[in-house]
């Protein structure tokens, strides 16, 4: 770091202006330099000073799809089972699945479908929801998550917004009633023929496919299976050299709690990044075995991606005990599957340990799992740890809008950081949080930066203009090429007074949450600290939780530097990332939504 000053003091003192922006720059990138923090293990001592972490790694980016991913998994570990749903009996290997998928993604081709086309998931857990979302992602259609618990007006105005042209659906499931709701929208499909509803009100659909049984004007899942000819086989092998990484796959609903839930468009690019380095982090690439308890929604990202994608990208086994949650049979699976990891939001965790029978159920398989999607408080995780027998859990934090996780804990993390922080910082990202600590941290970045909407930003030069269509140089270890999220798909939020700019110059009021200004990339500043009160509250009402909430409850006071020890942020913190080199979104206003999974 001496070294590091003394070149800093000896830098060109040029005359010219030209002279004075490249010792400018010259400058900047030493002190990206200094705020780097290489994450591929776990950091061994205090390294950052500054509000600032950059999560560098040796390991490149990923820029295969969807279904590349699931290719590869199939051919190495074709016998190893995949997915296991305890409820209906299905249980699956790779290269079962595989094929699975193919047969349905070539049907889907065969039932009119197209590149680019919108067919919203809506239902619980079961296999039909996972093999779809796999099937569409071969056939380069946009899957539309929905929540089960959505009810007549948020459909509608959901599939309308979305312009959705298929949706796959059960007929009901406990007090939902799919099939009723969609009718009530659309009465023109009792008289259609299946796949050829002309509808006043969603004008874009066009066919809704039911996964159990057979209603007058739709499709069943098995007329899907069966369509598939050989021309249409030939087209999804044609598809397979045609879609980029870059491609839009999936759209997500934002949990909502700040207002109006927003669309946000991820590509297999930001979903396969994501769930690759979650799981290097959780060590799934050397674990012999690893079989997941996945309570958590399949709708979520926490499902479709920490739970699904994984399963693609490292081989692990996932278990679904019910289609809806169930602390019992979650307990049940655990014994029965010998499961080593388990999924699942604080408010889960609480009702397990809560079960007066838990002792009777054997859970010496466990390891570890992840906690995320909304506050927990540091007690919860110790008696997570000691009563599940899961010494390696990891607690995380991150946004529907970063697919999701940014920050997550190592399994080996001592007490202090499993206890008191919502992790480290990811692979590829970058993190900024409250310039003001102490006065150690350093000023806020430059005025032309983050504090005038149309200047560019000094560190790091890399993102200053980047395309989806432009791979940039790592600039971090190995000097590997990566390829980086476009200019404004990973926001940096910073301390502002209350308001900011749009680019248009356009003051506007923003509530005091970091998933807001995520959701609007145009937004370059955001309120710093999260409210605890009522922010913990809602979350603590909700069984499911939702991604853009913090893993911590937020303390209005205190909080130093220590927030940023290791590359772990504190509670203090959260309200003030991200910027992530794996994520591109293009958000989109939603209407109002269902704020949760609900159990009916």
């Amino acid at each position: 770091m001496c070294s590091l000053l003394s070149l800093w003091r000896r830098a060109p003192k040029l005359g010219c202006a030209r002279g004075l922006e490249r010792s400018a720059a010259w400058r900047s990138s030493l002190i990206q330099r200094c705020r780097r923090l290489h994450v591929d293990q776990p950091p061994c001592r205090p390294s950052l000073t500054t509000s600032y972490v950059h999560g560098t790694s040796a390991v490149s980016l990923l820029s295969a799809t969807v279904g590349q991913s699931l290719e590869a998994a199939a051919r190495r570990w074709p016998q190893r089972e995949a997915v296991v749903f305890l409820q209906d009996g299905v249980r699956k290997t790779f290269e079962a699945f595989q094929r699975d998928v193919d047969q349905v993604a070539a049907g889907l081709l065969a039932v009119g479908l197209q590149r680019g086309d919108r067919l919203a998931l809506w239902g619980p857990n079961t296999y039909d929801w996972i093999l779809f979302q796999f099937a569409t992602a071969k056939a380069g259609i946009i899957q539309v998550s929905l929540n089960p618990a959505y009810q007549l007006k948020e459909v509608e105005l959901t599939l309308k917004k979305v312009q959705c042209k298929a949706v796959v659906c059960p007929s009901s499931f406990k007090t939902q009633k799919f099939c009723e709701i969609l009718r009530q929208i659309c009465p023109e499909i009792d008289t259609s023929p299946p796949g050829g509803v002309r509808s006043a009100r969603l004008p874009d659909l066009r066919m809704v496919i039911v996964t159990d049984t057979r209603e007058a004007g739709t499709l069943h899942v098995d007329d899907v299976m069966r369509a598939a000819e050989s021309r249409h086989r030939r087209r999804l092998s044609e598809l397979h050299g045609e879609l980029s990484c870059d491609d839009a796959i999936n759209i997500q609903f934002t949990s909502g709690t700040t207002g109006n839930p927003k669309g946000v468009t991820l590509s297999h690019h930001n979903v396969v990044n994501n769930a690759y380095f979650l799981g290097l982090r959780a060590g799934y690439d050397w674990r012999p075995r690893v079989r997941v308890c996945m309570p958590v929604p399949l709708y979520h990202c926490f499902g479709s991606v920490v739970g699904s994608m994984c399963m693609a990208l490292h081989g692990i086994t996932l278990v679904f005990p019910s289609a809806a949650y169930d602390s019992r049979a979650n307990l049940e699976a655990v014994h029965e599957e010998k499961c080593t990891f388990i999924y699942g939001t604080p408010t889960m965790f609480t009702d397990l340990l809560g079960r007066e029978d838990l002792e009777k159920y054997d859970l010496s398989s466990m390891e570890g799992g992840i906690m995320a999607a909304s506050p927990c408080a540091p007690e919860l995780v110790a008696n997570v740890r000691d009563k599940l027998n899961m010494k390696e859990i990891m607690i995380g934090y991150g946004t529907t809008e970063n697919s999701p996780l940014t920050f997550l804990g190592f399994p080996l993390d001592n007490d202090q950081l499993k206890l008191n922080t919502v992790g480290c910082v990811m692979h590829h990202v970058e993190g900024r949080g409250p310039p003001q600590r102490a006065g150690l941290l350093l000023r806020p970045r430059s005025h032309q930066g983050h504090d005038h909407p149309g200047g560019r930003e000094h560190l790091p030069r890399r993102d200053r203009e980047l395309s989806p269509h432009q791979p940039q140089s790592a600039g971090g270890a190995g000097g590997r090429r990566e390829r980086r999220a476009p200019r404004g798909a990973g926001v940096r939020l910073h301390q502002a007074q209350g308001r900011t700019k749009e680019h248009g110059g356009r003051d506007q009021n923003i509530l005091q949450r970091p998933d807001f200004a995520l959701q609007n990339p145009s937004l370059r500043g955001v309120c710093g600290q999260l409210p605890a009160d009522g922010h913990q509250k809602d979350q603590e009402e909700r069984i499911e939780g939702g991604h853009g909430e913090a893993s911590r409850p937020v303390e209005e006071s205190g909080s130093t530097l220590d927030g940023l020890t290791e590359g772990h942020a504190t509670p203090s913190l959260m309200s003030t990332f991200i910027h992530s080199n794996q994520v591109k979104t293009e958000p989109s206003e939603a209407p109002t939504a269902a704020q949760t999974w609900q159990q009916q």
